[in-house]
């Protein structure tokens, strides 16, 4: 079995956790890879999502050999026998802790930004990571969630080797796994997508997962709360699509957004970004464009006429709503979703007020391309060097105000250090200037930037 994603994997794996629904858990993700697992589990048992950062303590001149682990707050658990076999001092010891635990803490400040982590002590705890390959940073955050407290843990990963709880015997009191294929050599061997999830993801997940009050909180500098976040069915033609919507207290324009293809409403990357434009005063509607049946066939995947119309329809339940039925609207689409969104802008009474697209294919909306009206902002990789070129060619066939933003260092997932935050930032700015009723950036249009790297 293969999974199309991290995303993909968590649903799989959630539906073998449902047994767990109703009981008092919590879902510890390990990151980065296990972190978008873990969302998809917390979402799927209505239970609470947080990070379990934990480090390896290998004995000195042997690294790779691990002698324990250290977590947050202090907890440490030791391997004593092999720290009497390998002659580890206590000053060794104490020094590779003491290294460790600053990399630790480092860590745990970025992915919590302070906050406060969800207390485990006496729940059951499911540790979640993408994949077992040796198990040893499973093992350890096994150990330490059972050293702060948790009164049963339980192990659950989408793959992993037929041994595996052999290898892990006595870490946790329940192991589970959608599949234990053969033969084995590595965990990315059983995903299209293996792509490297970022710092931003994690947060983003995070964030996502995070009980409601303290979420809504977290959606505004101001810390009032949205005046609505919740998931939302669309009903589009003979379908219903899921989503979630957010409207900010006096939000001052809505962004719809149109993932591509092997991603969902529930994309790591979208919601990152989402966050960043609900900061921002602008409220966001994630979505998925076809039901998880109809994405089996990929020619469902590519049709752009199709996912443009189901954006249309979808964009006119929004103005429906009383929360956004005043608000101007702007399209945020990535890979195919964003020549889907400039498909949908070009119809004659759209009325689409911006577009934005991230590592996208506005090629592939071939003719409808000079119909587009809405200014339009590609944002596309430095080093995205085939996708850099084919936004090049779609730019030139728009007659609208353009701007092409180059992101330096940035492949076309965005997943190097500060680049999604970079695309994020340039998706704010273009959308507030332009759907808040700012002035636009006269100085941006018929230019490309190349943006240094923050």
């Amino acid at each position: 079995m293969s999974f199309i994603n991290r995303v993909d994997a968590g649903r799989c794996l959630a539906a073998r956790l449902e047994y767990l629904r109703g009981e008092d858990l919590v879902i510890l993700g390990l990151p980065r890879g296990g972190v978008p697992v873990a969302l998809e589990v917390a979402a799927a048992l209505h239970a609470p999502l947080d990070v379990i950062v934990v480090r390896k303590l290998g004995v000195p001149f042997q690294p790779e050999l691990g002698m324990g682990a250290i977590g947050e707050d202090g907890v440490r658990v030791l391997n004593v026998e092999v720290v009497r076999m390998a002659g580890v001092s206590s000053e060794e010891l104490a020094a590779v802790e003491k290294r460790e635990r600053v990399e630790l803490e480092r860590r745990a400040q970025r992915f919590r930004g302070g906050r406060i982590p969800v207390p485990i002590k006496g729940k059951t705890v499911v540790v979640v990571d993408d994949g077992i390959a040796t198990g040893s940073t499973a093992r350890a955050a096994c150990q330490v969630a059972r050293a702060h407290g948790a009164a049963r843990v339980i192990l659950a990963v989408p793959v992993a080797p037929r041994d595996w709880t052999d290898r892990l015997a006595g870490d946790a009191d329940e192991f589970v796994c959608v599949d234990t294929p053969e033969p084995f050599f590595g965990v990315g061997q059983f995903y299209a997508d293996f792509s490297q999830t970022t710092d931003e993801e994690v947060i983003a997940c995070l964030e996502h997962g995070r009980p409601p009050v303290a979420a809504a909180a977290a959606l505004s500098q101001a810390d009032d709360p949205p005046i609505r976040d919740e998931e939302v069915n669309v009903q589009a033609g003979a379908v219903r699509l899921g989503g979630r919507l957010t409207v900010p207290e006096e939000a001052v324009g809505v962004v719809v957004f149109a993932h591509g293809s092997g991603s969902s409403s529930r994309s790591s990357r979208n919601r990152y970004v989402a966050a960043v434009l609900n900061q921002a005063g602008l409220a966001t509607l994630l979505f998925d464009l076809l039901t998880p049946g109809e994405e089996l066939d990929r020619a469902n995947v590519f049709d752009v006429e199709l996912l443009a119309r189901r954006l249309g329809q979808v964009t006119a339940w929004l103005r429906s709503q009383p929360e956004t039925r005043d608000l101007m609207v702007g399209y945020f689409g990535a890979s195919t979703g964003a020549a889907a969104a400039l498909w949908a802008a070009s119809e004659p009474h759209a009325q689409i007020a911006a577009v934005v697209s991230r590592g996208g294919r506005p090629d592939l909306a071939g003719p409808r391309l000079a119909a587009v009206t809405a200014p339009t902002l590609l944002i596309v990789g430095g080093q995205d060097h085939l996708v850099l070129d084919l936004n090049r060619q779609a730019r030139a066939r728009l007659c609208c105000e353009s701007s092409l933003a180059v992101v330096p260092g940035a492949t076309h997932l965005f997943e190097e250090d500060d680049t999604l935050k970079t695309a994020a930032e340039l998706a704010r700015d273009w959308f507030t200037d332009h759907l808040a009723g700012g002035l636009r950036p006269k100085e941006m249009q018929g230019t490309e930037s190349s943006l240094e790297r923050r």
